[in-house]
């Protein structure tokens, strides 16, 4: 027993030594880059630090071409120094894991569809964060690929490109996962906010605005979240498309005009949920398409030319306790079967009554006008808009309904909006 003791003493104190060894490099230095200093410029700065180094980078204007990140470091700006691809190059490329980037004005990366540069852009890599920067007019702004707890955090991105072929995205995340995309401005871009194969991520406090396209683009990325962002005057607003189990809270979508264009476009999106969303002066607030399954309630759908167009192709999804107001048309839908839940909305445009004073209507309520079916099928009948042929047979359709689908109805219909 006093050998196995003494054995058991010596194998800790070797286990201490090797620990102690490999701490050595941990303790972190920091290195400075800049005018004045040892090192005058990124490169070199950059080849002398150790994994777990702190570079700072001093105030300045920086043209080093491509600067690439290969081990763990903690870079910060002082003064916001300028690291300037010169339309040329990929500015940084961050090819380590635990890796931060912070306080950096990064501008003009070089412009290729074919490998798609970037401002910052991250190969393969976890526990990346990027915060507190700048990026203006680079192809990419910050490009994920097969990025894991990444974290991009509070940064300014901003293009002037005119043309969507001349532009990339402002974030662009591309078969990641736990990613965290927080209090964002993206602004310019040919889509603010893209994720493709991305899961288990929260896009939260974002304004996406003026981008070309979308403000917010999602394809085939399930179980994410966005929380409380706002979009504005996007091209064609924002797409989910082909996802499963997404999270939609608080979010403003607004001022997305055009043919095409919609507050949100839901295109073949199943087990979802959204509440207290804001539609608010787009030409279509919320468009679906090949959905189902998708819970809605308590969103708000106001002033837009088409609150809602639920196409024939969605199913089993329910829209309860949201409120249509000053929308021209509430709802419309292309076909005569509807096999969606409607209940407990308020509608602007709902005469009923309420005499037992419980907040319901005691007479139903069918939002599809005769109108807005017709104006589905044939674009230009909106001339006629207003008329008072169309005010008398919308009346007359609501009385007696014919051609407008028997189950679009709201059967609890409220007196006064939720939201």
């Amino acid at each position: 027993m006093k050998n196995l003791s003494i054995i058991k003493r010596r194998i800790y104190l070797v286990f201490v030594l090797l620990l102690g060894a490999g701490m050595g490099h941990v303790s972190s230095r920091t290195i400075y880059a800049g005018a004045g200093q040892v090192y005058t410029d990124i490169r070199s700065a950059i080849n002398a630090c150790m994994a777990g180094d702190t570079l700072v980078i001093t105030k300045g204007i920086y043209k080093e071409g491509n600067l690439v990140i290969d081990k763990p470091l903690y870079i910060t700006g002082q003064d916001m120094p300028v690291l300037d691809g010169e339309k040329k190059h990929e500015v940084i490329s961050v090819k380590s894991s635990y890796v931060t980037i912070r306080g950096l004005h990064i501008r003009y990366s070089g412009q290729s569809t074919l490998n798609d540069p970037g401002g910052i852009k991250v190969y393969d890599a976890v526990n990346v964060t990027i915060e507190d920067n700048e990026l203006q007019d680079n192809f990419f702004g910050i490009y994920i690929q097969y990025g894991k707890n990444c974290i991009i955090r509070n940064n300014i991105i901003k293009a002037s490109q005119k043309e969507e072929y001349h532009s990339g995205n402002g974030i662009h995340c591309w078969k990641s996962d736990s990613l965290q995309i927080t209090g964002n401005r993206i602004e310019g871009h040919r889509d603010g906010i893209y994720f493709e194969f991305v899961t288990h991520s929260v896009i939260w406090r974002n304004i996406s605005q003026h981008n070309l396209r979308y403000g917010l683009h999602f394809m085939f990325s399930n179980d994410d979240a966005y929380i409380t962002n706002y979009f504005k005057n996007n091209g064609a607003g924002v797409a989910v498309m082909f996802t499963k189990r997404v999270t939609m809270i608080n979010n403003t979508f607004e001022k997305s005009w055009g043919d095409a264009a919609y507050g949100a476009l839901f295109k073949e999106i199943s087990d979802c949920y959204m509440s207290g969303n804001k539609f608010t002066s787009n030409t279509t607030g919320l468009f679906l398409d090949g959905s189902s399954r998708i819970r809605m309630e308590r969103n708000l759908f106001r002033s837009n030319g088409w609150g809602m167009r639920l196409q024939a192709s969605c199913i089993e999804n329910t829209i309860a306790e949201n409120s249509f107001v000053g929308n021209t048309f509430d709802v419309a839908t292309n076909g005569s079967l509807t096999l969606n839940t409607f209940r407990e909305n308020y509608w602007d445009k709902y005469e009923g009554y309420d005499l037992d004073k419980d907040g319901i209507g005691d007479v139903p309520f069918r939002p599809l006008s005769l109108f807005s079916v017709i104006v589905e099928k044939n674009p230009p009948a909106m001339l006629l808009y207003r008329s008072f042929m169309i005010g008398l047979l919308d009346k007359s359709e609501k009385l007696l309904p014919s051609l407008t689908p028997e189950q679009f109805i709201d059967n609890r219909p409220r007196m006064k909006p939720s939201l």
